[in-house]
């Protein structure tokens, strides 16, 4: 990725921001394109690969462009993690609900083995496959695949269009070529089945091109071979840690989105197979569906759940790619000073997390750390066994030890005591 530098105060970019959406879009690219090492091998030439990375990449960030600019994360997206789920933190009678659903979700392929993810809203409820395509699928998901994002305007889960105004690039600065892109760019807005270089391209990140169906599975035409097709081809992926091709169907009903990943090798009679496998879950899971929606639903409270009064905090647990944060609308009324330190300190650490990995040290360092900004606002950071916990309280007291004790009750009471003193 190629940033150009800019003297504008609101473009203040993060490396490791950056970096992450690099990963996202190349983990994201594998899981329905598969290696791009394995597609080099099948036309070593390279017009495959770039038909195929030229509209993904486009695709994507059309998530981060508002008018003519692309929207970066900047400093003012420092209280949020990309490459991490959210979880929905649900009850002990919920949990049990949940697993029931899980559990005739995942029979109702028969003896075929396969793999369920449960999403309420924008938030995860439970999965069963590795974190790390629990990561992908759950992106995916909140870009193209929940409520708010099948809403007209719907975008994805930064901070781009919630809060002030952050960095932004001319678009043009960002593609090589400004011509040849410009003229790609025009062709990539078409809502036809993609022909790129004479090569057929599927663009699963293209906007608008899901629905729910009249039975609650959301359907696509992005997988048609055949434009003239009035059935929608069941999508298909790549599960990176098991070289599995799998089905993706998704189901949704009100704000809960169930997804159902069946292995392609097991069906042998392809959207028959798919079909039934659908009816058997409107059979089988239906009412349990229904029960688990309510039940969350009562449960949740609201788009502010989140939301610890007087703190504005980031917490990550990195061995589980889980974080959890206050709410975008909360993150939005702090102070640009404030947003400045708290960005300058993450990038502190970030760059002690890299010399870490480079001295191949096995030991992670805890660390606490406060910082008074500019406008007296107090930064705090705490990292210990894999978890990190970054805040800020600007309607604190002057002393050090009036942060530090709040940021000790923070933590005895959300975080289990994890970075407690003791």
């Amino acid at each position: 990725m190629v940033v150009e530098k800019s003297v504008e105060s609101e473009a203040t970019w993060r490396i490791e921001a950056l970096r992450e959406v690099l990963k996202e879009v190349h983990s994201l690219f594998m899981m329905f394109h598969g290696s791009i090492r394995a597609i080099l091998d099948r036309e070593p030439s390279g017009g495959l690969i770039r038909a195929h990375l030229y509209p993904f990449i486009v695709d994507y960030l059309s998530d981060f462009l508002v008018g003519k600019k692309l929207h970066l994360p900047s400093f003012r997206d420092c209280l949020m993690k990309r490459r991490t789920v959210q979880m929905l933190t649900v009850g002990r009678e919920a949990a049990i609900e949940v697993q029931l659903l899980v559990r005739i979700l995942e029979s109702s392929a028969g003896t075929t083995p396969c793999y369920s993810l449960i999403l309420f809203k924008d938030l995860l409820v439970s999965t069963t496959v590795s974190p790390d395509e629990t990561i992908n699928l759950f992106a995916y998901a909140i870009l193209r695949l929940t409520p708010h994002a099948l809403s007209p305007g719907g975008s994805s889960w930064s901070y781009l269009l919630r809060g002030k105004t952050v960095s932004h690039v001319d678009t043009a600065t960002t593609l090589a070529h400004h011509g040849a892109a410009s003229e790609h760019n025009y062709q990539l807005h078409d809502n036809s089945p993609s022909q790129v270089d004479g090569y057929d391209v599927k663009r699963p990140l293209q906007k608008n091109q899901w629905s729910k169906g009249a039975d609650g599975f959301l359907v696509t035409d992005i997988w048609n071979g055949d434009r003239d097709s009035s059935t929608s081809a069941t999508p298909t992926i790549w599960l990176h840690q098991t070289q599995e091709k799998m089905y993706l169907c998704a189901y949704q009903y009100r704000e809960l989105t169930l997804i159902l990943l069946i292995p392609v090798s097991s069906i042998y009679n392809r959207e028959q197979g798919i079909s039934l496998i659908k009816r058997q879950v409107l059979e089988n899971a239906s009412l349990n569906i229904l029960k688990v929606e309510e039940r969350l639903s009562k449960g949740w409270g609201g788009k502010n759940a989140y939301h610890v009064k007087g703190y504005r905090y980031l917490l990550v647990d990195d061995e589980r790619n889980i974080s959890r944060a206050s709410p975008p609308v909360k993150v939005s009324t702090l102070r640009k000073e404030s947003l400045l330190a708290m960005s300058k300190l993450i990038e502190e650490l970030d760059l002690e997390k890299r010399r870490e990995q480079w001295d191949s040290t096995d030991h992670e360092k805890d660390l606490e750390i406060y910082i008074r900004a500019k406008n007296n606002a107090w930064v705090i950071a705490q990292t210990t066994r894999g978890k990190e916990l970054y805040m800020v309280l600007e309607k604190a007291d002057e002393t050090l030890l009036y942060a530090s004790d709040a940021a000790e009750k923070f933590s005895t009471r959300y975080c289990g005591g994890t970075f407690s003193l003791d």
